[in-house]
C-alpha cells in the first residue's frame, strides 16, 4: 500500500520522476506494478491514477504489444549492446502514447559497463521518457544509478492480510472454504 499510494499521489499532482527504482523480494508485484503504472500513464484518460484497460495503449501495454514500453530482461540482456540499444530507441517521440517507458527487469544484472552506459541516459533523459528498474538486489546496483532513481522497497504482504482478503473474496463468491 505505502508504494502505491506513494506513485497514485505521483501522478496525481504531475510529478512522476524519471526513474524509478522498485525493489523487493520475488513475488511482489513489481512488475506487474511497472506495467500498471505505464498504461495510468499512457492511457488516453491520463495520466490517471485508474487507467480505464479500455482504451488502445492500455490494451497494447497490457497485451505486451505497446510500442512506446519496452520491457527488457536484463538477466537475458546484460551487456553494452542491449543498453545502447535503448538509448537509440530513447530518442523517438512516444506514438501514440504520452510516454516511452522503459521498464527494466532484473535491473542488477546488468555489468558494470551496461550500468555506465545506462548513466549517461539517467542523467539528462528527454521529457517523454520514464525509465523504471526492478530488482531483487537493490544492493548489486551501481550507486550512481541509485542516486538517480526514486526507490520504492516492497515488502511481503503479512499472511494474516492474505487470509483476510482470500476470507472477503470467498465470502463474496459464495465459496466455502
Amino acid at each position: 500500500r505505502h508504494v502505491v499510494t506513494a506513485l497514485r499521489n505521483a501522478i496525481r499532482l504531475g510529478r512522476v520522476p524519471h526513474a524509478l527504482l522498485l525493489a523487493g523480494p520475488r513475488g511482489v508485484a513489481k512488475t506487474t506494478i511497472a506495467r500498471i503504472l505505464a498504461r495510468a500513464l499512457n492511457c488516453d484518460e491520463g495520466p490517471t491514477e485508474k487507467p480505464c484497460g479500455k482504451c488502445s495503449p492500455c490494451l497494447e501495454i497490457a497485451a505486451g504489444t505497446s510500442l512506446d514500453v519496452q520491457e527488457i530482461d536484463a538477466a537475458s540482456n546484460t551487456g553494452v549492446d542491449n543498453v545502447r540499444e535503448i538509448r537509440e530507441s530513447v530518442r523517438y517521440a512516444a506514438a501514440p502514447g504520452k510516454h516511452r517507458i522503459f521498464i527494466i527487469d532484473e535491473v542488477h544484472m546488468l555489468s558494470t559497463a551496461a550500468f555506465n552506459a545506462l548513466l549517461k541516459t539517467l542523467e539528462e533523459p528527454p521529457e517523454h521518457v520514464k525509465f523504471i528498474l526492478a530488482t531483487t538486489e537493490a544492493e548489486k546496483v551501481l550507486p550512481t544509478i541509485l542516486s538517480r532513481c526514486q526507490r520504492y522497497d516492497f515488502r511481503n504482504i503479512p499472511t494474516r492480510e492474505i487470509a483476510g482478503h482470500l476470507k472477503s473474496i470467498c465470502k463474496e463468491e459464495e465459496i466455502k472454504a
